[in-house]
């Protein structure tokens, strides 16, 4: 490992060597920073499975590595509710390019939160995944993130002639947008894990402030058939949708996926389509938006769940040009 890689982990309260910490020594401090694990929380919050796995050290070392960072971290005490409050004031909005999808959003996509989009093909999801994957690089004044995005891309639907046209018609220099965009296919649900596994990496690298994977569910689905298959499906996809819920909240990152439906009568509003994954991504989104295709050429956005916003409806375009009202 090179010298200008780090070898401490830092809070805002303490500085501890990870040496320090039960278990650990030189070669298994280099382990964790390579990892992945450069702050103390990544590692609190992870499983002791896991974390040995990962850096080929036992488990029963694992749990006591774990113990100690959630002591010096002071994982598991409660807040005040103005702390939180404080707290929320880091969060920012990501623009739509669309005025009513962002007042239906409260202002746009929140970071350090899962928005889920889902819908039947055709409906929008990867255009406004794409549209996405252009504004965050807009300042923040103008609504963007002013960073880098990362696709995990399941179905090979990420274009980048469809950028070249978003980012001609925001007037931004399509060549630019496109280097800070870092895409990955990923070929089966295994290899999807690991690439959600392997996203903090590329984190260390580049100012990333949005993640999108399209679509979350198509290879789980594809892979995992039948009712014997699905506790082994849900524990999966349960795993993966942690992986993105912690990059979130370590980057201050915004998380949008894309989800399939099946054929089955939805309780919402009667429409024959329900997301797949079930309860895990159900509860898992803080935002669940679906997407539905209306007269021409416009899209209906309707926020199914949210944690502070009341349900509703906005009308988008999708054009040669983007996203729209």
């Amino acid at each position: 490992m090179s010298q200008n890689k780090k070898k401490e982990i830092d809070t805002e309260e303490k500085n501890i060597a990870v040496e320090n910490l039960p278990g650990v020594g030189p070669a298994t401090a280099e382990k964790l920073v390579d990892s992945g694990y450069s702050d103390l929380l990544s590692i609190a919050v992870e499983s002791p499975k896991a974390l040995a796995e990962l850096t080929d050290i036992g488990e029963a070392t694992a749990i006591k590595i774990i113990a100690a960072a959630k002591k010096a971290a002071d994982i598991g005490s409660f807040e005040a509710g103005d702390v939180l409050l404080k707290k929320r004031q880091d969060v920012l909005k990501l623009t739509t390019n669309s005025k009513s999808f962002n007042e239906l959003l409260g202002g746009g996509i929140e970071t350090q939160a899962i928005t889920e989009l889902y819908g039947e093909f055709g409906s929008g999801k990867t255009q406004i995944a794409h549209q996405s994957a252009v504004t965050c690089q807009l300042p923040i004044a103008e609504g963007g993130l002013d960073g880098h995005c990362l696709i995990i891309d399941t179905e090979n639907t990420f274009r980048p002639e469809r950028i070249v046209q978003m980012s001609t018609a925001l007037e931004m220099d399509p060549e630019d947008v496109l280097q800070k965009i870092h895409v990955a296919r990923a070929f089966n649900s295994h290899h999807q894990i690991l690439l959600g596994e392997k996203i903090k990496e590329i984190a260390k690298e580049y100012p990333v402030r949005l993640l999108v994977v399209d679509s979350l569910t198509a290879h789980f689905r594809a892979e995992y058939i039948g009712r014997g298959a699905l506790a082994d499906r849900q524990q999966k996809l349960n795993k993966h949708i942690h992986d993105l819920m912690r990059f979130g909240d370590l980057f201050n990152a915004a998380i949008i996926v894309t989800n399939q439906v099946s054929s089955k009568p939805d309780a919402f509003f009667g429409d024959p389509t329900r997301p797949i994954g079930g309860h895990i991504v159900g509860h898992a989104a803080t935002f669940r938006i679906y997407l539905r295709k209306s007269k021409g050429g416009k899209r209906i956005c309707r926020l199914i769940d949210s944690p502070n916003l009341p349900e509703g409806e906005a009308v988008i375009t999708v054009t040669e040009n983007g996203v729209g009202d």
